[in-house]
């Protein structure tokens, strides 16, 4: 009886071990930081890099402070967004199928739009930053770094 209770107690923790170890078949993707490539104007990085690691970190040293942003695959689609989470502080997002998780508090928003799904500061969509392929580089403007940093800072 003792070997047959041992046994079944043993496969239940394997499977309980088992049962808790992924993700429930929903594999998120960490962020990988890069390094961008600054002139007076334009920012760029390598479009490989953002091919092989599908979610990346960079940042951006300007007079009045560090900004950072985010650039992923989703599909066969790049996007480059603002990489902040104003409420909790937060500078990190990783790739959840098509949502960006916070990385501090775990909120949801879209990674297709930017806006909000579920959690504490979905009132601050992360929002897009336009850019241009040009020689294996995504090529973004300064201002418009600027502009989607500040849209992301400001709720609504």
């Amino acid at each position: 009886m003792v070997k047959i209770l041992t046994g079944t107690v043993l496969v239940l923790i394997t499977l309980a071990i088992l049962g808790c170890s992924g993700t429930s078949g929903t594999e998120s993707i960490e962020a990988v930081w890069i390094n961008p490539q600054i002139s007076d104007s334009e920012v760029s990085i390598p479009l490989s890099e953002v091919e092989n690691f599908k979610m990346t970190h960079f940042r951006v040293v300007r007079s009045y402070g560090e900004i950072n942003f985010m650039a992923y695959m989703l599909s066969e689609d790049i996007y480059v967004r603002a990489n902040v989470c104003p409420p909790c502080g937060s500078v990190g997002f990783s790739l959840r199928e098509d949502k960006l998780v916070c990385e501090r508090c775990a909120t949801t928003f879209d990674a297709i739009t930017g806006e909000g799904i579920s959690g504490g500061c979905i009132n601050y969509p992360k929002e897009n930053v336009p850019y241009n392929i040009l020689n294996g580089y995504l090529i973004m403007s300064l201002t418009d770094l600027d502009n989607a940093y500040e849209e992301t800072m400001t709720p609504g």
